[in-house]
């Protein structure tokens, strides 16, 4: 028999976005062609996009990084090593946003689950243990503290109504 684990240590990774770019972090499996794929999803699903896609992999313990800007590219890279859970993704958005991207991101066979998607202030809860890392969860900005007022309400359904989205 093996020995028993020792616990689980939880960590708090503060994500990089300088440029407050939008963000997609997720897991998905078999690394070695999902990093790749992933990119060529986002290139035929947006015209003119400007992405990266960092994904770390299990086996040989790496970050794998692909995309079309070299800043972006070395962004995502330097966050998802900082992650470094096996076969969590991290995808860096220019001139798109997720909610064009996550119908075809969703669908992609290699992707497991979709952390979060946004330009907010991101942290990334990490569990370690003897094995390896994983991602518990996102926090996605900061805490709401109040119910929105009928004013409210209206100046968000105007600005949903500009971006083409209505509920009448």
């Amino acid at each position: 028999m093996g020995t028993a684990p020792t616990g689980v240590k939880i960590e708090r990774i503060g994500i990089e976005n300088p440029e407050g770019k939008q963000v997609i972090i997720g897991q998905g499996n078999f690394s070695i062609f999902t990093c790749d794929d992933l990119f060529m999803t986002l290139l035929t699903t947006v015209p003119g996009i400007k992405c990266a896609v960092a994904m770390n992999e299990a086996v040989p313990k790496l970050t794998r990084v692909t995309g079309n800007e070299e800043r972006l590219k070395q962004l995502a890279g330097a966050n998802c090593l900082r992650i470094a859970a096996s076969h969590t993704f991290f995808i860096l958005l220019e001139n798109a946003f997720p909610i064009n991207v996550l119908p075809a991101l969703k669908a992609h066979p290699a992707v497991a689950t979709i952390f979060v998607a946004s330009a907010n202030e991101l942290e990334v809860i990490v569990a370690e243990t003897e094995l390896g890392r994983a991602v518990i969860g996102v926090v996605d900005g900061t805490a709401a503290t109040r119910l929105e007022t009928s004013a409210e309400k209206q100046e968000r359904r105007a600005l949903c109504a500009q971006l083409g989205y209505t509920l009448d």
